[in-house]
């Protein structure tokens, strides 16, 4: 870590308990105790069910009480949300962990300061009527968006069954594009997130043939700030972790209304949005300090990294094995702690 002054961010106690959505008991911390700084900071976020709640944050003041000038930025196309971010038009955005290790091997600066989820279902590859095992999709074209998630879990399904994607004909389209193209009939296969998966299964005899589910902690999803947003208002970064924890927590007492908001966002109705629950798993305070922690599985940032990592290498979508040393930064989370109850 580059050597700076931190100013350190006075946290004011909420007297009263409050219950996180997932049920885990946690006491947020209220506003800082500093002006808000004149330049907002510029975050990005996308279609995805664990990043929808930050659109909860916004319509209910929540980046507001924590005292963060913030502005939040909705991209329709996730690649354009990276490509922002990597291009230093963003000071914030919400990224994969793969995405943001390809970032980081093309040189950008980029640091994960929270998780957000682990996708457990909600990426799926899903095919026409006719296709039943991996190894089907040998000659098949299969569309996804190059280089990001969804392409990933394609990689990953066919090292499973001992392909390449030298084996397929890919189809390099925006994910939306991708959802529409295969409903069209013009690709057999395709690699969607929630809530193109619903787009994509609307074609007549379509079915998941695997997901995320299949490969445990391969997917997990982030809150990725600049480097030089953590030197120059590090205040800011904290109270970006402060409102996902508050928002957890007014999900969890405000179900019904926060399922609305989020289905507007994802442009389904709430009982669409219901049925990706199951899909991504939200990572609460304790799942956050477990995930920054260091052991030998995919429940670790590090361990995952690593292994993520080497296989981007193999798999091409990398052309070098980058610095991984100073990707994660858990100071904040770990400043969000003393709070729980």
């Amino acid at each position: 870590m580059k050597n700076h002054s931190i100013l350190y961010l006075l946290l004011l106690f909420i007297s009263s308990l409050m219950v996180v959505a997932s049920c885990s008991p946690l006491a947020p911390v209220s506003a800082p105790n500093h002006p808000t700084a004149s330049r907002p900071v510029i975050m990005g976020f996308s279609a995805w069910p664990g990043w929808f709640p930050w659109e909860v944050a916004r319509e209910k003041g929540l980046f507001e009480a924590q005292g963060v000038n913030i502005d939040l930025k909705w991209f329709d196309g996730y690649l354009d949300s990276i490509n922002a971010m990597a291009a230093g038009r963003l000071d914030a955005n919400t990224q994969t962990l793969n995405d943001t290790i390809s970032s980081v091997a093309a040189g950008a600066d980029q640091v994960i300061v929270l998780v957000n989820d682990n996708s457990t279902g909600n990426d799926k590859i899903i095919v026409r009527q006719g296709i039943n095992t991996i190894s089907d999709l040998k000659g098949k074209k299969i569309a996804a968006e190059q280089g990001t998630v969804d392409h990933f879990l394609l990689l990953l399904g066919l090292q499973q069954a001992g392909l390449t994607q030298k084996d397929i004909e890919f189809i390099p389209l925006e994910t939306g594009a991708a959802a529409a193209a295969f409903v069209a009939g013009r690709v057999d296969a395709v690699g969607v997130f929630a809530p193109f998966t619903t787009t994509a299964l609307k074609r007549s005899g379509s079915k998941e043939l695997f997901s995320s589910r299949d490969f445990p902690g391969a997917i997990p999803d982030h809150l990725v700030v600049s480097r030089k947003l953590i030197e120059s208002n590090p205040q800011a970064v904290q109270g970006l972790v402060n409102t996902w924890f508050d928002t957890l927590t007014y999900m969890g007492e405000n179900r019904a209304e926060s399922y609305k908001i989020m289905a507007q966002r994802a442009g389904v109705t709430p009982e669409e949005y219901q049925q990706y629950d199951a899909g991504t798993t939200i990572f609460t305070l304790e799942d956050n300090l477990k995930a920054f922690s260091s052991h030998n599985d995919m429940t670790s940032l590090d361990y995952a990294a690593q292994k993520i990592s080497s296989f981007l290498r193999e798999s091409g979508l990398i052309s070098q094995q980058p610095d991984l040393s100073k990707l994660f930064e858990s100071r904040f989370v770990k400043a969000y702690a003393p709070n729980r109850k």
